[in-house]
């Protein structure tokens, strides 16, 4: 009888043992699932117990301040509100940190609580730099469209109200050709809105072989007419036939139709705009150089940037919307390249759109 009861209680020991090996075996998995997925989030996460001790982060948190000052200010604000998460308070706060780069951090604290009892503290670190840049940018991109569509708009109104009690014929002709030219601007604007707004939401291009000649042929074809009326010639080089590149026409060719455009209408007549491609270490390079007025050495780092005019009387007058260099960086970033200027006041500008060489 003894034997017996002796195996059972052995049986039983060894059950209680696999099963304790088992819970811990799955409180293992649990934590490891638990950390993979703080690890996935894209905020920096904390949790603390319930005397304050951190028993988990994400790797984010490893990421928050990479200067020491910046480390030293999240820090502590993390620390404050999880005493006051300790004390059962949620707080927030946000963080502006000067850089650089600039960022904006919100900190979000709050009580862990488990059956009514509290069982620890959580901090969740949210970078919103990029948030506030892009809500920034949309901002001042709706200020900018209603202020450049305000002018033409309004001047169309003031030339109409002029016009209905006109009786001059030359003033007539003269006032509806003035409607005209306003209703082109507005047009102008609108087609490269559009266009801005088509080129940024298609994104990145792979797309199809693309021959260079055809798109420098191309551009200079839809220029030619204004290139003739301010009698500035555009030259397209031989030499241009053979570099391809993997992505969009249409893209490619809006890209150096606004770089002839811009070079021509800030040239004076007489001049020569030439355009041409080139390969280089697995690059093609299309160079669009003018003859012009050249552009100041302050301005150079902002001509990129939509409705940028360095001179804003000569923009208007030659019908410029301040969209067009915008357009050509958009393109060169779909297509994995980068735009590049080089000017002189009064020697002119060079313009380089560098993209990878289709393999």
């Amino acid at each position: 009888m003894r034997g017996v009861v002796s195996s059972r209680r052995g049986s039983d020991a060894e059950r209680a043992v696999r099963q304790a090996e088992e819970r811990a075996r799955e409180a293992t998995a649990e934590a490891v699932r638990l950390r993979r997925a703080l690890d996935a989030l894209a905020p920096a996460v904390v949790v603390c117990d319930e005397s304050g001790r951190v028993v988990l982060r994400n790797r984010q948190t490893l990421e928050l301040g990479t200067a020491r000052q910046a480390a030293s200010l999240v820090g502590a604000a993390v620390d404050e509100l999880l005493v006051r998460a300790g004390q059962g308070v949620t707080a927030t706060r946000t963080l502006e940190l000067l850089g650089p780069p600039p960022r904006t951090l919100v900190i979000t604290t709050a009580p862990l609580r488990h059956d009514g009892e509290q069982v620890g503290t959580v901090a969740v670190i949210d970078d919103v730099s990029e948030r506030r840049r892009l809500e920034a940018v949309r901002r001042d991109f709706v200020a900018n469209v209603s202020h450049e569509l305000r002018t033409p708009i309004g001047a169309l109104g003031v030339l109409s109200e002029t016009l209905s009690e006109e009786e001059d014929p030359a003033a007539v002709r003269r006032l509806a050709s003035r409607i005209g030219a306003e209703t082109e601007r507005a047009g102008r604007l609108i087609a490269d809105l559009l266009d801005l707004s088509r080129i940024e939401a298609e994104g990145s291009m792979p797309g199809e072989p693309v021959g260079i000649a055809a798109v420098l042929a191309e551009a200079a074809e839809r220029v030619r007419h204004v290139a003739e009326g301010r009698q500035v010639i555009v030259k397209v080089a031989e030499d241009a036939a053979g570099p391809e590149v993997r992505g969009d026409r249409g893209q490619l060719v809006s890209s150096v139709v606004n770089l002839l455009d811009n070079a021509v209408k800030y040239s004076d007549a007489g001049s020569t705009v030439d355009v041409g491609a080139r390969c280089e270490s697995g690059w093609v390079e299309i160079r669009v150089r003018d003859q012009g007025i050249g552009i100041p050495s302050r301005d150079l780092e902002r001509i990129f940037e939509r409705f940028y005019r360095v001179d804003r009387a000569r923009s208007r007058d030659t019908g410029g919307t301040g969209l067009g260099l915008s357009i050509v960086r958009h393109v060169a970033s779909n297509h994995g390249g980068e735009v590049r200027v080089e000017s002189h006041e009064g020697e002119g500008s060079t313009f380089t759109l560098r993209l990878p060489e289709s393999s």
